[in-house]
């Protein structure tokens, strides 16, 4: 392990990942491999089969391209590095693409957040107030709302990237992390980060809490609207138009709340395993949920499934 001088500033990191794990890595990097496979090939099919096809081009597709897109390149900001300090003895990586993967991580992440509140209000008016959907939901409204998820996402990373690496970096350069974390970034500082936690939190509370919030007061409003419809029929139909979206908020946040929440144990040999928990969660957190997205919206949505078979047919057609 390298390691400087308290006064030499550092000008590469070195990342652990899973070193002290040898057998793993091997096992992780085929499987981590093969997932990454499945995340770009199945949301590569859905953001072509939504543009392809017309009867997808509504709001909640269009947020569901986007959530495609964005899967991709959240996965690729990290993927490729980690697939790589699999196979790599010196696992490195500069101080300026440590900046790079922190701030398309951080831009991703956020974004994702903020896109899912969209999502969820699109959901909230197409069942609670179905005739002024139309209206409500035009090109003109849904096309901004996805550009300010973008641009609230990487206006955050931006900030949040620039203080992280304005920091004075010296003595151990070891990220004890795959990727560039920022909270494994920071305890590598050697100056006061009081400013960078302070920014983290607002940022939690806007794109994090703000986004929850704002989901689930959508979903009761839906759940509501659902339980006074009459028939069992209605009923069922109207829950399936946002079970896919459902699903999928509940494996992104609990994967969050899952990562982030847990107690810290005391025990060494305890801190050794949950240590390495902590990294196989957020590995599933990073791979696992960018690929089920596809799946959940394709095996739970029969327009998808519908749109596929016919993309399909046309091919089988055409050759």
């Amino acid at each position: 392990m390298d390691r400087f001088n308290e006064t030499s500033p550092v000008s590469h990191f070195i990342l652990l990942g899973l070193s002290a794990h040898p057998r793993l890595e091997k096992t992780f990097f085929v499987l981590i491999l093969l997932m990454y496979l499945v995340i770009l090939l199945g949301n590569g099919v859905l953001i072509l089969v939504t543009i392809l096809d017309s009867h997808l081009h509504t709001p909640m597709y269009f947020f569901l391209r986007n959530l495609s897109f964005l899967d991709i390149c959240y996965t690729t900001s990290s993927v490729p590095l980690i697939l790589d300090s699999f196979l790599t003895p010196r696992k490195t990586i500069s101080l300026s693409g440590c900046a790079v993967q922190m701030f398309l991580s951080f831009a991703m992440g956020a974004t994702e957040c903020v896109l899912l509140s969209m999502m969820a209000f699109d959901r909230y008016v197409a069942i609670c107030n179905p005739l002024r959907y139309p209206v409500v939901m035009s090109k003109a409204a849904y096309v901004p709302m996805a550009a300010g998820s973008w641009a609230g996402g990487i206006t955050n990373s931006v900030v949040q990237t620039s203080l992280a690496m304005r920091l004075p970096f010296c003595g151990d350069n070891v990220i004890n992390h795959f990727t560039c974390e920022i909270l494994a970034v920071l305890k590598l500082a050697c100056a006061d980060i009081s400013i960078n936690i302070i920014s983290m939190g607002v940022a939690n509370v806007i794109f994090l809490g703000v986004p929850v919030l704002f989901i689930f007061v959508s979903y009761i409003f839906i759940l509501s609207t659902i339980l006074r419809i009459p028939s069992a029929e209605g009923r069922k139909k109207a829950f399936s138009t946002c079970s896919a979206h459902l699903t999928v908020v509940i494996v992104f946040y609990g994967t969050i709340l899952f990562m982030y929440g847990k107690p810290k144990s005391k025990d060494p040999l305890g801190a050794d395993k949950q240590d390495l928990a902590d990294k196989l969660i957020s590995l599933f957190y990073g791979v696992v949920t960018p690929m089920l997205n596809p799946i959940i919206y394709s095996l739970r949505n029969k327009d998808v499934r519908a749109a596929v078979r016919n993309l399909v047919v046309q091919k089988h057609l055409t050759e």
